[in-house]
């Protein structure tokens, strides 16, 4: 295993600092400290505290894994390939839970800077989705209706159902049962847009 860069380090430091204590009370000196690295460091790598932010949501949530999987998508079923992306979309709201909570109870306290890197990554990602969705509908894989609709659609009751299960009854929903949620979620928007 290679070592980590320094902007690895400092954005691994960012994660784990945010997901603890949020935007808000994770200071730029105290990342540093955590990366081992001084403040001019952090800085000089990212600029601000908002670009760290947002190679934090870059690296670390499900956008990445995304740009993954609907490479490996292109070659399967439409309907494994979703099911896959929507496993993988709760997988990963599960391994940041600690994140997600921080960022829903913070998101109308950010600055307007902080907000739109946060709406820029969520645009990023149905973007994604929908792109993938539009090609299966030009291959005619997929059946019609705007394919941002249908990829904030399915990516919506996922998050919801997480939201919901995971934060606020505070159950963790694992193996099968997930399997099965997302399966059922990715079979009603199929269903939805082959009529």
């Amino acid at each position: 295993m290679h070592a980590l860069s320094t902007r690895e380090r400092i954005s691994e430091a960012a994660l784990h600092l945010i997901s603890q204590k949020g935007y808000h009370g994770a200071s730029t000196r105290e990342i540093a400290r955590a990366a081992g690295v001084t403040e001019i460091t952090l800085f000089r790598h990212f600029g601000s505290k908002e670009a760290l932010l947002e190679d934090v949501l870059n690296r670390f949530t499900f956008l990445p894994r995304l740009r993954e999987l609907i490479s490996e998508a292109e070659e399967m079923p439409a309907d494994e390939a979703l099911n896959r992306i929507g496993q993988q979309f709760f997988l990963t709201l599960q391994q940041r839970k600690r994140l997600v909570v921080i960022m829903l109870s913070e998101s109308n306290t950010y600055p307007d800077k902080v907000r739109s890197i946060y709406n820029r990554f969520v645009k990023k990602t149905i973007s994604l989705l929908a792109e993938y969705i539009e090609r299966q509908q030009n291959r005619k894989v997929l059946g019609g209706g705007p394919p941002d609709i249908i990829a904030r659609a399915l990516l919506g009751m996922i998050f919801s159902f997480f939201h919901a299960e995971e934060i606020i009854r505070d159950r963790e929903v694992r193996g099968k049962e997930a399997e099965e949620v997302v399966r059922q979620f990715v079979s009603i928007v199929l269903d939805g847009i082959r009529r």
